[in-house]
Formats: structure tokens, sequence, C-alpha cells
């Protein structure tokens, strides 16, 4: 066996795949430990991929090199674009998957990965020798060398699982915990905390009446995750939606004190925009009713997700209430719901790169940094792997910015302003989301990756051949002209004002509800166009949405532009803030504390005011002129 490797990744999850993936592809001698060898990437709580933000990031993430769009691609059941009667910024693509198979595809992209070495065992302490990561440590007694460690231990640090008052120490039901390794990080120097995250109950669908149900079926044409695609999915599955109801609603009321969220057996912070249903019927008793999905847990199998009762109550009661919602009365379960605590530490701690501060080489990646969602954890674990390589490589980390990518924002929001629950990406967290919109994720990181050498060539290719495509396609609207004969019957049956003379196609495609779908129905020599130039549907779309949202693009850009300044001015290390007088106390003690690089970084500091940066910039100028002099 060896026992000398460049990078250890601790944990198969889905940050611990991502990243010990992107070291190997790398070239990184790369090993990965994990408790289960069946488990990889397993999907804990709902069956399904993306979402609204969430799409955008597994998006990005198949840009940069990853493996989960492919993965999600290979393992979905059904696709979704949602928010499509919205504006494209707001477009998020979503999988259903199979949840077994989501974790066998995952297996098999890791054992073909070159460099990859796979290891079942749990890791009890780290090698910490002055401030830098040597190896590790595992229950078998071995120990193993590296540059860099990643540690990616979902929920599994000292895990604890409620049902009702009963309590079982385990990361996931039926799964042991880990310990050891929060108490040595905080002798360390490292700040913790406790977090809470549920799941609900899961029930055999045999026992249930769909028929009285909404049915959701997926997109007639589905699309793919990964930019490697086509998508490979011929049939799909559907998924239902019932509701909760007053009697659902009252069964969970007169047993509110049997949760463990509210008796004081957790006393850990819980997902805001996930709560248990426990939660929602406390928080929310003037509702009547909570919207539940029935989502299929694989093409094979009849067990069911309900997207919507997480819950912690006992059993009996979770049975009881569940047995009340229409379509369920004859509900067989095959499992409770449960809550689960679990340790995570302070992500302030944290160089952009994912790095910690107190330990050189030791880079944190996960639910471990206070995130919720598989999307976050596999962003997270990839970018973490990268820099773990550039790292042992002594080559400048890859930072992504708020303006590039979802994963810019959700990086940037932890390490500048920290998060005291579980934090999940919103489309409303970035400030540049008409540019990040999920079709544009390999125009912004494709180049990027292929350069430091993870994004393969034929990405780049792919790339390539889509912007000339998507060139083609808006200088031919801005030539082809549309004849009032041609178009006026389309316009006429969306309600939109008829022609009368011909215009370009651009100028027809800025209206509201005119897509180039349309326009190429209506023109014979788009449709001819289209078609001897074999253009792909994501050129059209791509070109139609720059035609549509041109302007606002290029506001966007300026705004970001301006805000991007700040960035580039940067930060010494070790700046004395505590002797700027001027600076508010609240900013002297975080500016201290967290040590931003820039400017920009220090702006978007929790409590910092913008009369903080003024005083700040003033007194970074004063130090550049002062060191000038010496």
């Amino acid at each position: 066996m060896k026992k000398q490797y460049d990078i250890i990744v601790v944990g198969g999850g889905h940050a611990g795949c991502e990243a010990a993936a992107a070291a190997a592809n790398l070239g990184a001698n790369t090993l990965l430990i994990t408790m289960d060898m069946t488990k990889f990437a397993q999907m804990s709580c709902n069956p399904a991929m993306g979402g609204v933000a969430k799409g955008q990031i597994v998006r990005e993430i198949d840009a940069l090199g990853g493996y989960s769009g492919l993965v999600s691609d290979a393992s979905a059941i059904q696709f979704r674009m949602l928010n499509r009667s919205k504006g494209p910024a707001m477009w998020s693509p979503r999988t259903q998957n199979d949840r077994t198979l989501f974790t066998i595809k995952w297996r098999d992209l890791l054992e073909n990965t070159p460099n990859l070495h796979l290891w079942q065992d749990a890791v009890t302490s780290l090698d910490i020798h002055d401030g830098q990561i040597r190896g590790i440590h595992t229950s078998l007694g071995i120990d193993f060398n590296a540059s860099a460690v990643i540690l990616t231990a979902g929920t599994f640090m000292n895990g604890l699982i409620h049902v009702g008052e009963k309590q079982i120490g385990g990361g996931r039901m039926g799964e042991k915990a880990s310990f050891g390794l929060t108490e040595q990080l905080i002798e360390a120097g490292f700040e913790t905390g406790r977090m809470k995250t549920g799941t609900p109950a899961r029930i055999d669908g045999r026992s249930l009446d769909y028929s009285v149900m909404e049915t959701q079926h997926g997109d007639p044409e589905p699309r793919a995750f990964s930019f490697l695609g086509p998508t490979h999915l011929k049939h799909q599955r559907p998924c239902f939606i019932t509701y909760t109801n007053p009697t659902v609603h009252d069964i969970i009321s007169q047993s509110i004190d049997s949760s463990p969220l509210f008796n004081g057996q957790i006393d850990s912070i819980g997902p805001r925009y996930c709560p248990s249903i426990e939660d929602k019927v406390f928080r929310f008793a003037s509702k009547d009713r909570h919207q539940l999905f029935v989502e299929p847990e694989g093409w094979k199998t009849h067990e069911v997700y309900v997207n919507g009762f997480s819950s912690s109550l006992p059993l009996e009661i979770q049975e009881q209430a569940i047995q009340k919602v229409k379509g369920f009365e004859n509900a067989v379960l095959h499992r409770p719901g449960y809550a689960i605590e679990y340790d995570y530490f302070i992500p302030t701690q944290l160089k952009h790169s994912l790095e910690t501060m107190p330990i050189s080489g030791l880079f944190f990646a996960g639910q471990i940094n206070g995130t919720t969602g598989y999307e976050e954890a596999a962003a997270q674990g990839l970018i973490a792997g990268i820099n773990a390589y550039q790292k042992i490589k002594d080559k400048s980390p890859l930072v992504l910015k708020r303006s590039e990518a979802y994963i810019g924002v959700l990086i940037d929001d932890l390490i500048t302003k920290g998060t005291d629950e579980p934090y999940r990406m919103f489309t409303s967290r970035a400030e540049y989301r008409i540019t990040l919109r999920q079709d544009t994720a390999d125009e912004r990181l494709t180049p990027v990756s292929h350069e430091i050498g993870l994004a393969s060539s034929e990405r780049m290719r792919n790339l390539e051949s889509k912007l000339k495509q998507r060139a083609l396609t808006i200088k031919a609207l801005a030539k082809t002209s549309i004849k009032p004969e041609e178009v006026n019957p389309q316009l006429d049956a969306i309600k939109s004002s008829s022609l009368t003379q011909s215009v370009k196609a651009e100028s027809l495609l800025t209206r509201p509800n005119i897509t180039i779908d349309l326009l190429r129905a209506s023109s014979k020599s788009l449709s001819e166009f289209a078609t001897s130039n074999n253009i792909s549907n994501e050129a059209l779309e791509s070109a139609e949405i720059i035609t549509k949202y041109a302007g606002y693009i290029g506001r966007e850009r300026e705004m970001a532009e301006k805000l991007l300044s700040l960035d580039k001015i940067k930060v010494p290390v070790n700046f004395d803030y505590h002797g700027q007088q001027s600076l508010s106390m609240e900013a002297r003690e975080k500016l201290s504390k967290q040590m931003p690089e820039n400017l920009g970084q220090a702006s978007r500091i929790s409590g910092i005011r913008p009369a903080d940066i003024s005083v700040l910039m003033v007194a970074l100028n004063q130090h550049v002129s002062h060191e000038t002099q010496e």
C-alpha cells in the first residue's frame, strides 16, 4: 500500500468526490478516503439536482470540468427547466434522479479517473506540525501522508440524529458519525458551531393514490446539464403534487411539544429556506395548507420522497399526520423523517481558495463550511480540489469573482460574511444575474479551467463551435427582413401589434413574447439559414437572449466593472486596522478578524459601511505613499 500522496480528500460525499476528481485530473496523486465506498455522493435528502440558482451551479461545475452534470444527466429520470415564464436570468435546470444510479455512476467515474486511489476507512485525526498539514491517521491505525488535505465531512462530525425523543449518533440514518476531528481542530485554534438539517419520511409508492394528485411531467424536449451533452433521456417519470390541510396541521400542532425542535432537545440552527413541517405549521399558522412534491426515487423502485414534509416528530405522529394528506390515506412508511445535528466551522476562517487560515495546506469544502445542498457542496469541493493542486505546485489559486460565477458568489459570501444558518444559494444573492445565466456557464468558465489544465479540449471545441454559431445567428438576425404577410398571423395569435412594413428580425425579436422559434417558423430565409448552417438549439437560444436583453446586459457589465475596481485595490497582509482611528470600532474588529485580501472583499463584509471603505481607501493610499518614500 502507498502511504504518500500529493493530496488526500477525506469524505466521499458530493464535495469530496468533486475535490478528488479535480485534483487527480489535474495530475495530483490523490487518495479519497470514505467510510463507505457504496455511498459515493449519496443523495441523503431529495433525489434531485439543480433548481433555482442550484442549476446554474451544476452547469458551472460542468463548464469547469467537474463531474456533477455528467452524473446528473446519466441518472436523470426527469428534466425540467424551472422559471421559463420569467426572464432567462431565472431559468434554472433541474433533474429528478435515480438515487441508486447516481451513486453507481459516480463510482464508475471515480474508479476510472487516473491518479485517483480509493480507501475505505474512518479518519480519526489530522497530522499537523508547526501550522502545516502533513497527513491523516485512520481508525485502522494507518498513517497517510500528503502535502494537502481536503476535509469534506458533511454531517458526520459529531452527528446526532433525532426522531422524537430518540437520539442516535450518526452522520446519516444507519451510518455512524465521525468523532475526534472537531476537538483537534478547536485545539488548533478553529471556531466551530452546530447546525441542523432534516429529511422527510420515505413512502412506499404502491400505497399512494396518485389519481387525486396533480401530475407534474418533465419538459417535452429535455435538455442536458452537461455542455458535453446531448441528453439521452428518452422517457421520463412524472412527479406529483398534493397539499397538507387543517387536519394535518392540527395533529402536528397538538404534538409540537414532542418535536426536538420545540422541546429544547435541539438548539442548533436549521435551514431557513427548507424548514420542517412542524416549523412551517408553527411559523405560518395562518396558512391552511402547504404544497408537497411527491418525487420518485428511481426507475425501478416504488419508494418516494415527500418533498416539503421534513420532520423530526415521533414516528407515530409522522405516520398519523401524513395519512391525512390527500392521496396518502393508506400510506406505508419505509423509514421515518429525522433531524440531524452536526459540527461546522465558521467559514470566515478560510481564504478564498478554501484553504484554512490557521493550518497551511488544509482545505475545507461542503457542509463543514455551513452550507446546505448537494450543489453548493460539489462546487466547493471542485474549487478546493483545484486549489489544493495549485497550492502544492506553488501556483496562484483559482478565485472566481462574483461577476464570473455563482460559485464565486457562494464562496465570497461564506468568506466575507460568514453564516449562522445553513447557507443556500439563490439568484437574489448575485448582483449579476443576467450575466450569470445557466446558458453562459461554458463561455464564462471553460476557458479559465482549460488554461489551468482541467477542462478538456473537447469542451473548448464545443464552446468555440457554439460561439461561432451564435455570432452567425446574430448576424443573420440583423440582415434578415421579415415581411408583414409572413408574420402577422402569428403576431395576431399572440396579440402583438401587426406589422405595416418589413422590419429586421432583430428588431422584431426585442418584442415581448416573440421568440426566435416563431421567427424561424415565419421566415423561410431564417429557417433555411439555421438548417444549412446546422445551428444548435443552444446557439439559437443564446442569440435570442443576447438580442432581447442587450441593453440590460450592457448596463450590468458596466456596473460590474465599477464594483470590480475595488477588487483591484489590494490590502497588505497584516494591515493594522486597529491603528486606523477613523474606522468604526466594528469595522476595525471585523476587518482584523477576517483580513480581506482587497477592498472589494472588505466592502462585502457584513457590518462594513461605505464610510469605512472611504476611510480605508485613504489609509491604503497613505500606506502605499509611505512605503514608496522608504
